[in-house]
């Protein structure tokens, strides 16, 4: 109890009791006595007097938060304006109660403490789920990494099997063989996909100012012979630099821009790519005018290994999006998909504004 009256002291004390709370307090007049005292005890509450000789209690709320405590403060004051009380709340205290009407009291203390309750709880769940996600993370990174030997061994014997017995033998064995083989090489593709979901999670630590624009024109270049191929038109400008993994960021464009030329019309593909500057993020947007998604999908398709198309249709394993959505997720940004089929996509994801820097307009052409 952060108080300087001996009389108000009994009277919070009297209100707690009445109101069926075992009170055990210290009590402190001066900031170096609180300091000193959440050092020393754990402490459940803080009651503190707004006006005091020395110093003003709601600096509590500052100290505590400079502490690292979580520890609920409640402002209890003789005269308190109803915008200072709302300023007092919007500054971390969790209430505020006048001294002449103490009965509030009880019912404060318990709404504070129930908060509290509620965080730590939150604060656990947060942990149990990032330490889960961790260790899911690591056991599909061994069991990938583990597996690409033996899948090897029998990608390679089956297709040695094919190679020197195919047409030897009759035609269901034939038959057999090819499902050995397509099942085995799949498998394999499966694997590595996995393990390069596994370390986005394990990598991209690495962060610097980045300039997207670079970012992109390099995706471009490693995608220089598709663009050729489909007589494909990408055009950036406005693009910003940001705090982010260099190496992810390629990688988050790569697949973005690779799924617009794959999932295309029969006409020429054509990809926009921009940056929208909102208060505290950028918003980037990758537009196409290809085959687009069914708005039912939207969730769907960033789920590792979910495809909307047959192989035969369109190849691939269905991992490039939930990388994609790793990789922004990671970067504390988030992603979606804004479509209509037959009317091409707009592949949308945000990331913190931690720095900012100079605008190009790019044109990259087959």
């Amino acid at each position: 109890m952060v108080e300087d009256d001996p009389c108000d002291v009994e009277l919070v004390r009297h209100a707690l009791r009445t109101g069926g709370f075992d009170v055990d307090c210290d009590v402190v007049q001066s900031p170096a006595e609180f300091v000193a005292s959440i050092r020393r005890e754990n402490y459940e509450l803080v009651l503190a007097d707004y006006r005091l000789p020395a110093w003003n209690g709601m600096e509590t709320v500052e100290i505590l938060r400079q502490e690292g405590l979580d520890i609920p403060v409640v402002m209890v004051s003789g005269s308190l304006g109803e915008l200072m009380a709302v300023e007092c709340v919007k500054q971390g205290a969790s209430d505020y109660v006048l001294k002449d009407h103490m009965g509030r009291l009880p019912g404060s203390v318990d709404r504070a403490l129930r908060e509290k309750n509620l965080r730590e709880a939150h604060r656990q769940i947060q942990e149990e789920l990032a330490r889960s996600n961790e260790d899911l993370e690591q056991f599909a990174y061994v069991a990938s990494h583990d597996l690409q030997e033996p899948l090897r061994m029998v990608a390679a014997y089956t297709q040695l099997l094919a190679e020197r017995y195919q047409g030897k033998l009759d035609a269901n064995a034939d038959k057999y063989i090819h499902y050995a083989v397509d099942g085995a090489l799949r498998m394999q593709t499966l694997v590595q996909d996995l393990l390069t979901f596994s370390r986005v999670g394990r990598n991209g630590k690495d962060r610097q100012p980045v300039d997207m624009n670079g970012v992109v024109q390099l995706a471009l270049t490693n995608l220089q012979a598709v663009i050729r191929e489909t007589n494909a038109n990408v055009a950036y400008h406005g693009l910003p630099v940001v705090v982010a993994d260099r190496t992810q960021m390629l990688q988050l464009f790569q697949n973005l821009i690779g799924n617009a030329l794959k999932f295309r019309r029969s006409d020429a593909p054509r990809v926009s790519i921009t940056a929208e500057r909102n208060e505290r993020e950028w918003t980037f947007s990758v537009t196409d005018n290809g085959i687009g998604i069914a708005p039912e999908h939207a969730e769907t398709v960033f789920v590792i290994f979910k495809r909307l198309h047959t192989r035969a249709e369109y190849p691939g394993s269905g991992i490039g999006l939930a990388i994609c959505k790793k990789i922004v997720e990671q970067h504390g940004g988030r992603i979606w998909v804004e479509s209509q089929p037959e009317a091409g996509s707009t592949f949308k994801f945000t990331l913190p504004m931690l720095a900012a820097g100079r605008e190009y307009d790019h044109v990259s052409e087959n």
